[in-house]
């Protein structure tokens, strides 16, 4: 399967009057005319209270969903031109997930889960897939429990197992919804500054959808939501 390549924009990702309606008798608008534009390198938190739209927009945003109306450009690329089976590919090698509840499958170990994007993408298990898993485990800390199921991990490793897992694929865009709301303030504090880490060490462009306003406030940018329209870009 082929994946696109980088488009002509500057622009990591590029939103122009997005739209989002469900239903067809009776129709819920729940993203109004969206306009947002995402540099490579951000460290953006998304916030507003519940029923703003947040996780419609980071649905769009991360290519599990599409728009009803208006365009969505990733690294240049018109999201409306590709087929599935292409924005699937973009999808699994260019943007990583971390969610309030981690996913990771218990059977396996902590090493097993990071590796599961490249192993989806290869096809098989491979000596440079574990080392990449390896290295990542060590840097967010987790060395010595690369072996551990994730069942035998708390919630602040496993928490730490998934936000590697999102990096295994080296994407520009790692989208985190609510990554630290599941955590005590000890773990989820970890967890942020890894986020951090990560964007400064190696430019990765971080979304995160948050209601902490401890944690937004530590962001570079942060985009506000109100009835599913940008109320407030600072």
């Amino acid at each position: 399967m082929s994946v696109p390549g980088t488009g002509n924009s500057d622009a990591l990702l590029r939103l122009e009057s997005v739209t989002k309606d469900y239903g067809t008798r009776i129709v819920t608008h729940v993203l109004r005319g969206i306009d947002l534009v995402v540099e490579p390198g951000e460290f953006m938190a998304l916030t507003g209270p519940s029923g703003s739209g947040k996780t419609t927009l980071l649905n769009l945003i991360g290519l599990l969903d599409r728009p009803t109306s208006g365009r969505i450009a990733f690294q240049g690329w018109d999201i409306a031109q590709l087929n599935e089976s292409e924005t699937t590919a973009l999808r699994g090698r260019s943007i990583g997930f971390v969610f309030q509840f981690h996913h990771l499958l218990p059977a396996f170990t902590a090493q097993e889960n990071v590796m599961l994007p490249l192993l989806a993408d290869r096809g098989r298990r491979d000596a440079e897939m574990e080392d990449r898993a390896s290295a990542l485990l060590d840097e967010v800390g987790l060395a010595d429990r690369a072996s551990y199921l994730a069942v035998e991990l708390s919630g602040g490793e496993q928490q730490r197992v998934a936000l590697a897992r999102s990096l295994v694929m080296r994407p520009p865009l790692v989208l985190a919804d609510e990554p630290t709301g599941n955590l005590d303030s000890e773990s989820g504090a970890q967890v942020f500054r890894l986020l951090r880490a990560f964007n400064e060490r190696y430019g990765t462009t971080f979304v995160i959808v948050t209601h902490d306003d401890r944690l937004a406030v530590q962001c570079d940018r942060t985009v506000h939501m109100v009835d599913g329209r940008v109320d407030s870009d600072t």
